[in-house]
């Protein structure tokens, strides 16, 4: 468990639809990077239906909402490592702050203790990756806002689907972010659908910033060993696609068989954009 004084960088994975892949995405970004050596928590912030800990087959002995606790009764004393559930596999590790167990539990979650846990995980993690629920709620609307760069994941399936990713992307577009901090994502882009990626782009008035492929089955083994597809890559696309995603969060290029470079360019990546 990480012990020095750190600034961590928020990563928030955010849709207003919902099975566009969210949780599968931010497991992968959170195993990338704790691979390559980062300090690294994921947090389950879909706090009535999480999926984070059903993904990896964890069992937590404590979730966000016994942490809240804490926080109410020990205040500053209170030791968030202690709540955290380490997930590791193959020597990479990283830790995941779980979603309440109980229903009735995620209603009495406080705004304001979330962005303090979110605070105080920043000082002890490299990356806080967040994996949020599916609206425009003031949890997420406060979490939006506290994230270097929010992850908006749509797919082009249905009429419905598309509506919501334009109403989504049009309401992100008008808080005026840094123009960067958005990064605008279609998943399972060859998934069978009579609608045109090109059209949806033309709709949305911008085009996607990345593109994950479909494969049904090589997601579907994951969740069911439990092992990110990053860590255990047996050569598919979507493994390599996810890789590359992470990539461009930093100023580090995916060269393929599990190594990076370094950009010399003075950094494409979207953190270096975030930031120049």
């Amino acid at each position: 468990m990480p012990g020095e004084r750190i600034n961590g960088t928020v990563l928030t994975f955010f849709s207003t639809a919902s099975a566009v892949g969210k949780t599968l995405i931010s497991i992968n970004m959170a195993s990338e990077l704790a691979k390559a050596g980062a300090k690294v928590c994921l947090v389950d912030l879909d706090l009535q239906f999480g999926d984070v800990c059903n993904y990896l087959l964890l069992d937590p002995s404590h979730t966000i909402a016994d942490l809240q606790k804490g926080i109410q009764t020990q205040g500053s004393e209170c030791d968030v490592a202690s709540f955290l559930c380490p997930y590791e596999y193959d020597g990479t590790v990283f830790y995941v702050l779980a979603s309440p167990k109980k229903l009735e539990e995620a209603y009495n979650i406080s705004e304001k203790e979330i962005k303090e846990i979110i605070r105080r995980l920043q000082t002890m993690f490299e990356y806080v990756i967040i994996d949020t629920t599916s609206m425009f709620s003031v949890v997420n609307l406060m979490l939006l806002d506290l994230s270097t760069i929010v992850t908006f994941l749509g797919i082009v399936d249905f009429i419905p689907t598309i509506k919501n990713m334009k109403i989504g992307n049009d309401t992100l577009r008008s808080l005026n972010y840094d123009e960067n901090k958005i990064r605008l994502v279609l998943n399972r882009s060859d998934a069978k659908s009579r609608i045109s990626m090109r059209d949806v782009e033309r709709l949305l008035g911008v085009p996607f910033d990345f593109i994950l492929p479909n494969d049904f089955r090589a997601a579907s083994k994951s969740i069911k060993t439990g092992v990110p597809l990053v860590l255990e890559d047996e050569g598919t696309e979507l493994s390599k696609s996810l890789r590359e995603l992470v990539s461009r969060y930093t100023n580090r290029v995916y060269a393929g068989d599990e190594s990076y470079e370094t950009e010399n360019s003075g950094g494409s990546g979207w953190f270096s954009r975030l930031f120049s």
